[in-house]
């Protein structure tokens, strides 16, 4: 399970870490969500595809929700991985959060959610903050209090500054497909960096 992972990211958040065994587990399960989305997920299709026992999965996981949620946590940990470094400014740091979501869209299990699934990816994503959001937080406060420090952000609470960040991106990137007949993509782009620059900006 996720809490048997134990390598630091950064601000205290723990990235993911899986032995080959849940390695191959997890694979099959970005496969089912990627042709089938999270519905296609069964304890049953995850054992005859990943070759294991489904008491093999068990030790692992409760349950095929529990899978999903280790599966779409390691997408968005390589996701984070794109971003070796931390902003220095401002203004790079809008860049990599719009950077971030160009590649969260392009994700093919994400964006099978987002475009095929969205009750799917609200119910994985926005009814609670789980160890994707967390992952993505640690990396924005680290991130945050980086430009803070060179005088680009605002004074605040990195922390907090984060989880607002996250807010309004995330919203921006789950309606994206719902104004894409009023926003062109340089538009929207345009507008979500403007956002996020003025939340930041002291």
């Amino acid at each position: 399970m996720e809490e048997r992972q134990a390598v630091v990211y950064s601000a205290g958040i723990h990235a993911p870490y899986w032995d080959p065994t849940q390695s191959r587990i997890l694979d099959a399960a970005d496969e089912l969500m990627a042709r089938r989305g999270v519905h296609g997920v069964t304890i049953a299709e995850l054992a005859r595809r990943a070759g294991h026992s489904r008491p093999t999965i068990y030790r692992s996981w409760r349950d095929a929700d529990d899978v999903v949620r280790s599966a779409l946590l390691r997408r968005v940990a390589v996701i984070i991985d794109h971003f070796p470094t931390h902003a220095a400014t401002r203004h790079e740091l809008v860049d990599d959060v719009l950077r971030f979501s160009s590649l969260f869209r392009a994700d093919p299990v994400y964006e099978r959610l987002l475009a095929e699934e969205p009750e799917a990816f609200t119910r994985y994503t926005l009814q609670r903050v789980g160890s994707s959001q967390r992952l993505i937080l640690g990396w924005l406060s680290t991130a945050i209090g980086a430009a803070q420090r060179g005088g680009s952000v605002r004074v605040g609470d990195p922390d907090e500054i984060a989880v607002m960040l996250l807010l309004i991106a995330q919203s921006a990137v789950l309606s994206h497909g719902t104004v894409s007949e009023l926003l062109s993509e340089s538009s929207w782009e345009r507008e979500l960096r403007a956002a996020l620059d003025g939340l930041l900006r002291p």
